[in-house]
């Protein structure tokens, strides 16, 4: 029987969280991408707290052109790698929730790390 993505996504990031945590010194950065928009997130799992959150549905980040592409993509990681400096956090554990690792995810990702977050 096959499974829908979704569903064989969603698979994959439970097997990840069984190995993945964020903590207070060094919280989880977690990735959601949608059709038309994506989100990022820094949470301490150690205490339920997000710490931080970008999205392309933020005001300053809607007046883009597009919210589906790696441009917008990259503006996301680099607004939560601010944003998470702001809130004293220089180090994260990359969590990409199951999705792979290329695109939207990947533009993300190195977005933020040239903004100074590491992981």
């Amino acid at each position: 029987m096959m499974r829908s993505k979704n569903v064989a996504r969603r698979s994959r990031h439970e097997r990840l969280r069984q190995r993945i945590a964020g903590t207070a010194e060094r919280p989880r950065l977690v990735v959601r991408r949608t059709l038309h928009h994506i989100y990022a997130a820094v949470v301490d799992d150690s205490k339920g707290h997000t710490l931080a959150a970008a999205s392309t549905r933020e005001k300053t980040l809607a007046a883009r052109p597009s919210h589906t592409n790696v441009d917008a993509a990259k503006a996301v990681g680099s607004a939560i790698a601010a944003k998470a400096k702001a809130a004293g956090v220089t180090s994260v554990v990359f969590d990409r929730a199951g999705y792979k690792y290329h695109g939207r995810i990947r533009a993300l990702a190195d977005a933020a790390r040239e903004a100074g977050l590491e992981f």
